[in-house]
């Protein structure tokens, strides 16, 4: 396998830069450049291939079967300029046997040596991207091994549901003195209520990864833009005392309480025959209805136009610096807002907390897929001893299903989109 190196830290100037080499030559590497090397870290000159000092670096030396990829690994945590690192870079270039990493290589690498499995690899993506504190809780947990463990859990029962089919197969000819329906029939519930569980979470955590959409909607001039701007701390939105001046949906993207939300300002709702405005209504209404949570933003008490609220929507009146009675909100004087925000944040955490460890639309097809062959097995097994053979095949499909979840197989086509969306260093 080729020794890879890559810049391990963002681009650009910065009081460090890592710059790490992973693979067979790795270590050979770290002596031609510095000489010697510590046995796990130490200061030491680097210098290019004339003996010329590069500069002084912090090198971190890994064993192989000791480091993120499992492979002999050498980190060089040098000063940040662009000079230094781009000079480091070109000297290792010129080292026989070295190649600059390709975007994830080294994380693919970790996959590969057993280092991560595939749920763990699009943990950390994740954790790469998070930027609210949910986003991060649930990465940190999907990196950490949860699903894979769960996984495993899963696969033990199922084996040991078809051990104890294979057993009645085995000596179907002979009088088998304990009946393994029960048993198997039991561990095929369990694991299908655990994969139920995991299934319906997969949606909330879609959400925390990529944020929940929380829609205004209510009739125009109610103070919608300028909830929005003040929300938002920015002037987002326009605003204007003339009726119909949202035309199409703004968004704002904002950090509530550690979720992630994306707030939409929609169009007012009202009769109008307005063309555009009518274009721009029928669009706040399908985004509106699509949306995870809305807060209706009334006047002076009226029905909303266009729309009913759920029974987990806001209804608040606006423009409570007009002394609105009830719960009332004002974008122009704040008041109200920590109250609204509040209640927003209570209905969305409340739905996070149903987030379980599977946080993709893979996850959840797998899951489904295995869910299907159990069901199919658990028909087999009702229908006796005759029909164990069939049953043991429906298990096995279960659990190449789940094996899936974590790249035993059946992955080969997703990993390439997987490993794009990493960095060179990564």
């Amino acid at each position: 396998m080729d020794t890879v190196f890559a810049l391990a830290s963002a681009r650009g100037r910065a009081g460090v830069a890592v710059i790490r080499v992973s693979g067979p030559l790795a270590l050979d590497a770290g002596i031609a450049l510095c000489g010697s090397l510590p046995g796990s870290r130490g200061l030491r000159t680097l210098v290019d291939a004339s003996g010329e000092v590069l500069d002084e670096a912090l090198v971190l030396v890994f064993g192989e079967g000791h480091s993120f990829t499992g492979e002999a690994v050498v980190e060089f945590q040098v000063h940040g300029s662009t000079a230094v690192t781009d000079a480091l870079l070109r000297r290792l270039g010129e080292i026989a046997g070295l190649r600059l990493a390709e975007p994830g290589e080294f994380t693919r690498r970790a996959l590969e040596n057993g280092r991560l499995d595939l749920a763990q690899v699009e943990g950390l993506a994740d954790l790469i991207d998070a930027e609210t504190e949910a986003q991060r809780m649930q990465a940190q947990r999907v990196l950490s091994g949860a699903l894979g463990k769960k996984a495993d859990e899963w696969r033990r029962d199922l084996i040991r549901a078809a051990a104890l089919l294979e057993a009645t197969i085995d000596f179907a000819d002979e009088e088998v003195p304990v009946d393994v329906s029960p048993e198997v029939t039991a561990l095929i519930d369990r694991v299908q209520q655990s994969l139920a569980t995991e299934r319906d979470g997969v949606g909330i955590a879609e959400r925390i990864r990529d944020g929940f959409e929380v829609a205004i909607v209510g009739p125009p001039n109610a103070g919608k833009s300028t909830l929005l701007n003040a929300l938002a701390g920015r002037e987002a939105a326009i605003t204007s005392e003339m009726a119909g001046t949202t035309r199409d949906v703004i968004e704002v993207r904002m950090d509530l309480g550690g979720l992630p939300v994306t707030v939409l300002d929609t169009a007012g709702l009202r009769a109008t025959d307005d063309l555009v405005e009518g274009i721009g209504i029928k669009r706040a209404v399908e985004r509106a209805g699509a949306a995870d949570l809305r807060v209706f933003l009334l006047s002076d008490g009226e029905a909303p136009y266009g729309m009913e609220p759920g029974p987990d929507d806001i209804v608040v009146q606006g423009k409570a610096d007009l002394g609105r009675q009830g719960f009332a909100v004002s974008g122009r004087t704040g008041a109200g807002l920590d109250e609204l925000v509040s209640r927003i944040q209570k209905v969305l955490s409340a739905r996070a907390a149903h987030a379980g460890t599977a946080i993709r639309e893979r996850h959840r097809l797998a899951i489904i897929r295995a869910s299907e062959a159990l069901e199919n097995a658990r028909i087999e097994v009702s229908g006796g001893p005759d029909r164990a053979e069939l049953a043991a095949e429906e298990l096995r499909s279960a659990v190449r299903a789940l094996d899936s979840l974590v790249g035993r197989v059946d992955v080969e086509n997703i990993l390439d989109e997987i490993f794009a969306s990493f960095c060179l260093g990564k």
